[in-house]
């Protein structure tokens, strides 16, 4: 058995090495060759082309890295349809992997491809393209095959990955012990993005949030995880323009999840971010920006009335969301306050948060790994 793989950055890595890991249960004598990671590669993995290779941030880098990607993905293909795999799968990076896997099925290659795009939330028309490359898609979200299903192409719900590794009971206590928090403190975990972009438009509004509550509250404390050298330093900046060095803001290297979970509430950019902080049971406010010709973009080919991950898999405002003009320092403010002040709404939202939690939790890895044999096995 040979199974070729690709994963272009740091999430599909990860959710690549647990693939490998289940199916070497049921294929043990199979080899793993393609574009990955060092996880991937600790699973044993040969990888031809680092992740990193792929990793691209924005148009602009997109379009001056086009000619190296191209390179890649022609080097790539020769590889692969010289000595073609038993299947290809595709690991997320759609832009990339969706034009791989649409010239192998072409050559007579089984195809798959692993997390769905948001098809779902905006450029729908990109379910026909996707049906032409892959074969099967592993969707992650449990309403996803069912849109498939609508064009004929084969999907199945696989779970999140994040919903079996965080647990369901709340880690407040282990989290404020790690961060060497104090048991009644009251914490706000300020989350602005991990892109060095979001930061930028967001961390004055964000401060000025802080000021505001910090002004009404005295003894609150606020927590801001920080991926980056770069992206710390323009929070810093940001800080320091503000005036507000004084206020007990921390600062972290990573420990976002530490943060989310030690928190009584949660103010994070749109992302992966408000399903982690959803998995950890924590009231949030959602809050975005992006440029004024991208949020018209966006406005025009987004199908959803919401943009955070809990609310989308609720089909309802769970928890408020803030985008774009609506994210002013005294609204964001007084939403964080409402959670603070109403510990009855907490309660409540944390057993909504507990059942999508289960909803997602269906051991993601296995569940990945048989969708993959079934497939080989009609081949």
């Amino acid at each position: 058995m040979r199974i070729a793989m690709v994963a272009g950055e740091a999430s599909g890595d990860l959710l690549a090495a647990h693939l490998i890991r289940a199916l070497r249960v049921k294929f043990p004598m199979a080899s793993f060759v393609g574009i990955g990671g060092p996880k991937m590669q600790a699973q044993g993995f040969d990888a031809w082309w680092p992740c990193e290779t792929l990793s691209v941030m924005g148009y602009v880098d997109a379009i001056k890295r086009l000619p190296e990607l191209l390179r890649v993905r022609r080097g790539l293909l020769a590889r692969l349809k010289q000595n073609p795999p038993d299947v290809f799968i595709g690991i997320d990076a759609p832009d990339f992997n969706l034009g791989v896997e649409t010239r192998l099925r072409r050559a007579g290659v089984r195809t798959l491809h692993y997390v769905s795009p948001s098809i779902w939330a905006w450029r729908g028309s990109r379910v026909h393209k996707i049906g032409r490359a892959a074969e099967h898609i592993l969707c992650l979200f449990p309403f996803e095959p069912e849109i498939y299903a609508r064009h004929g192409i084969q999907a199945t719900f696989v779970g999140h990955p994040l919903a079996d590794e965080f647990p369901i009971a709340s880690q407040v206590g282990p989290a404020r012990e790690i961060l060497q928090l104090e048991v009644d403190a009251q914490i706000v975990a300020i989350l602005p993005g991990s892109r060095e972009g979001e930061v930028r438009r967001l961390a004055a509004t964000y401060i000025e949030t802080i000021k505001l509550l910090a002004a009404e509250r005295p003894a609150l404390q606020f927590l801001v995880p920080l991926i980056t050298r770069q992206t710390r330093q323009i929070f810093e900046e940001a800080l320091y323009l503000a005036g507000a060095q004084h206020l007990s803001v921390r600062l972290l290297f990573g420990h976002a999840h530490e943060a989310m979970a030690a928190a009584d509430v949660v103010l994070v950019a749109s992302g992966t971010a408000t399903l982690e902080a959803a998995l950890l049971k924590r009231p949030m406010v959602i809050s975005y920006k992006v440029g004024a010709l991208m949020y018209r973009i966006a406005k025009y080919l987004t199908y959803l009335p919401w943009v955070g991950l809990p609310n989308i898999l609720a089909r309802e405002f769970l928890v408020p969301e803030l985008i774009q003009n609506e994210a002013t320092p005294d609204k964001l403010a007084a939403a964080v306050g409402k959670w603070l002040d109403d510990k009855d709404a907490c309660a409540l939202l944390a057993t909504r948060f507990e059942t999508i939690h289960l909803s997602l939790r269906q051991n993601n890895a296995e569940k990945a790994a048989e969708a993959v044999a079934l497939l080989l096995a009609r081949a």
